[in-house]
């Protein structure tokens, strides 16, 4: 299997068949295992195999099946599937976190990571320090020899500025922290953050895993000993741990997923260019366009540029009305799923942000993020086109 490419994993890595030896994967619906004595139930306690479960909050073959599968196209040593991409983050930050320790991080990141981040971490003592991620003197200004960990998205959310893994990955490690990405934007088909230099990479798996609107989820992927010895524990008695049937939507996800991604990045490519060439907007970020601050480095790093894009309106009133004229695409704030969703970041996924915030991350009120779907590319186009020329 190590030689398969992605594609190949998201549909045949870690199958676990019953003795029916079914194709599809089977969904083990049971919060709990039984055992053949006593002294069997107490083994287990002591020390589970590697196939052996114990209560669903600590795993389940459905969720280990899931969390194998998602392992391999990362080409991690291990993953935690968790309720959702948050509980990922929080997860993966909190069970390595302690009082004293300090953390740096890009400034420009989703509303509830900054929350769990100014909010969450330093309430419990921790000490973190805010960056511009796209600036590399920043890292190397604000990276400690105490510094514990740093964090970022690979892309950030909504503004879609890219962050070089390699180079922040080398800053960190230098003075021993661990690398934490959220990696949701840049999906696992475009995306090699650990062979990039990422220690842990993080996936809401409600996003391009799952990919259709059905269900909350998120996985924490990393090392053997920092996943089963550092997030299993937290986890697993915190209770953030992902549902069985959950689980076997999101290997049914990951079939397809790389199809999905690849067709809606062409998409989001053609719209954004499209934009770009029109000129009736403010602003168009894409970042597969040459145009975008990091386009060569979107290039080394990814090879794509994602299935996002977001435009600029001008002003609250322009985006809420070019919002309302449109068809085709929803008004939502999820992301990667099949169907394109048009988000009011600055009113809805950021609105908790003071002005001055909003500001410094570069939120404005014209701002609009376009996940692009499945839809028809003219469809999707002819739609934006319409409601921009009905501002």
């Amino acid at each position: 299997m190590k030689t398969w490419k992605k594609r190949t994993k998201a549909v045949h890595a870690g199958i676990r068949r019953s003795q029916y030896n079914e194709v599809s994967e089977a969904i083990y619906l049971t919060q709990g295992f039984v055992y053949d004595s006593a002294e069997a139930a107490q083994a287990r306690f002591i020390q589970a195999g590697d196939d052996e479960f114990i209560y669903a909050r600590y795993g389940n073959p459905t969720i280990a099946m899931f969390e194998d599968r998602i392992s391999a196209i990362e080409g991690a040593e291990a993953g935690f599937a968790t309720a959702s991409g948050m509980a990922a983050v929080n997860g993966a930050l909190m069970s390595m976190l302690k009082a004293g320790d300090h953390v740096v991080s890009a400034r420009a990141l989703f509303g509830s990571c900054l929350y769990i981040l100014e909010e969450v971490l330093t309430r419990y003592g921790v000490e973190v320090t805010f960056v511009d991620g796209t600036d590399l003197a920043a890292w190397d200004a604000a990276i400690r020899p105490d510094t514990r960990a740093v964090f970022f998205e690979s892309i950030s959310n909504p503004t879609l500025e890219v962050i070089d893994i390699a180079a922040v990955s080398r800053r960190a490690h230098d003075v021993g922290a661990t690398v934490i990405v959220d990696n949701v934007f840049a999906t696992p088909v475009f995306s090699d953050a650990l062979a990039q230099g990422a220690d842990v990479v993080i996936y809401s798996a409600t996003k391009h895993i799952d990919g259709q609107g059905r269900a909350l989820g998120g996985v924490i992927l990393g090392t053997t000993d920092y996943i089963r010895n550092t997030v299993e524990p937290f986890m697993k008695h915190t209770g953030g741990s992902m549902s069985p049937f959950t689980a076997w939507m999101m290997l049914k996800g990951l079939e397809t997923m790389d199809l999905r991604v690849r067709a809606q990045a062409a998409s989001a490519q053609a719209i954004a260019g499209a934009l770009e060439t029109d000129g009736h907007l403010d602003k168009v970020i894409y970042p597969g366009l040459a145009s975008h601050a990091q386009h060569a480095l979107v290039a080394v790093q990814m090879q794509a540029g994602g299935t996002v894009l977001s435009i600029d309106a001008g002003s609250q009133a322009r985006a809420f009305q070019l919002l309302n004229g449109l068809d085709v695409w929803t008004i939502s704030n999820n992301l990667g799923d099949a169907k394109s969703i048009a988000t009011h970041p600055a009113t809805t996924t950021h609105q908790r942000l003071s002005d001055d915030s909003k500001v410094a991350l570069g939120i404005t009120p014209g701002l609009i993020r376009l996940s692009v779907g499945l839809e028809d590319t003219e469809d999707l186009l002819e739609d934006l086109r319409k409601a921009i020329a009905a501002l």
